[in-house]
């Protein structure tokens, strides 16, 4: 039997005292092993390319090269799975910049005592290096936002304000999602007579700043789903898949919203089960990208009723297992590649391309 040789990782981050309770954190695991460290962008990338690392946690605010400018040359120069540890989530840019040029995973450094706050994120970054160790690198890359392209569906009015609304599309994804997610808005039309919600990898206290910066760049107005939102035409209601979100069914005439709740064993198959149980046959679902076998069942209960299921193809996610695990339960109607996405949801609510 042969042994799996260990994660090899390297930690870039401009605060000695950082860089070692990292550093410990992943030697603790006997499947990782630390091969260096970095205290900034310009020596990470001369030692991504002599250490030839598996996985390279990332701090962002760092002198002589940050690491959104790290992140771009390493896509290009030195491709490899990155997981961002900063405290920087309080700015919008950077959260959002960070995910659109393709990590892996941007998890908030802790703040105050080292001794206290790091050792209750230990699991949660050791998880994260392992999950990024098993990414399809091939299938990462940032997204290419074209500057100007909102003022093609701006009117004077707003958004799309006039426009019906018929269909719900339930989009559920976990790790390498949001970039997925970045990519789909930025070419699907915010004329499709449906409104959008998604429920993605991300954590709450980041999703504001997130949505924020998110709704500059498309022409679909972004906002965090909130506690009692109704949906509208033309806007995208993203949440996090560390909180329940439900459609709920309004009474006659009134507007179908969102309904939050404490976190839920199955974030994906929560979503899909309600949106099934309130627009029927005008619901689709789509999962994306992402790690773990949510969503399948609530699949199911859209196809009963009459919706349409469509699954992001396994050879362009960045994680394959949730599109493989819903496909192998026979719940999924449509396998449909990432850039035929946008076509596919505009032919399925009645946008018929020119």
């Amino acid at each position: 039997m042969l042994i799996k040789d260990k994660i090899r990782v390297l930690i870039i981050d401009d605060a000695m005292f950082m860089r070692k309770a990292i550093a410990d954190i992943l030697a603790s695991d006997s499947s990782i092993e630390v091969v260096g460290t970095a205290k900034d962008g310009v020596d990470g990338l001369q030692k991504i390319q002599e250490l030839q690392p598996d996985v390279v946690t990332l701090d962002i605010d760092m002198p002589r090269m940050d690491g959104l400018t790290a992140i771009r040359h390493i896509m290009i120069e030195s491709p490899v799975p990155v997981v961002v540890l900063s405290s920087l989530f309080s700015d919008g840019t950077v959260t959002f910049e960070a995910l659109r040029l393709g990590v892996v995973d941007f998890v908030p450094k802790p703040s105050g005592a080292v001794s206290v706050d790091i050792e209750q994120a230990r699991q949660q970054i050791i998880d994260r290096v392992k999950i990024a160790s098993g990414v399809n690198l091939f299938n990462i890359r940032r997204v290419k936002l074209e500057p100007g392209k909102i003022k093609l569906w701006e009117t004077e009015t707003g958004r799309s304000s006039a426009l019906p609304l018929e269909y719900l599309i339930t989009i559920g994804t976990s790790l390498g999602g949001p970039n997925t997610v970045i990519r789909l808005l930025s070419r699907l039309v915010p004329t499709v007579p449906a409104a959008i919600v998604v429920v993605q990898e991300i954590a709450p206290r980041l999703l504001p700043d997130f949505v924020e910066k998110f709704n500059q760049h498309v022409a679909w107005k972004v906002q965090a789903a909130g506690d009692g939102v109704e949906l509208e035409q033309g806007c995208c209601y993203i949440s996090s898949n560390r909180v329940g979100t439900s459609i709920v069914r309004p009474e006659a005439g009134q507007k179908a919203f969102l309904e939050l709740s404490p976190p839920v064993d199955n974030p994906l198959n929560c979503i899909f089960n309600s949106a099934a149980d309130t627009f029927g046959d005008k619901t689709i679902g789509l999962l994306l990208t992402g790690v773990g076998d949510d969503g399948a069942e609530g699949f199911e209960h859209i196809r009963q009723g009459g919706g349409i299921t469509i699954a992001q193809d396994a050879r362009c996610c960045v994680y394959p297992n949730l599109t493989d695990n819903a496909i192998e339960k026979g719940t999924v109607m449509q396998i449909v590649s990432e850039n035929r996405l946008p076509q596919t949801l505009e032919s399925l609510t009645g946008i018929v391309a020119i």
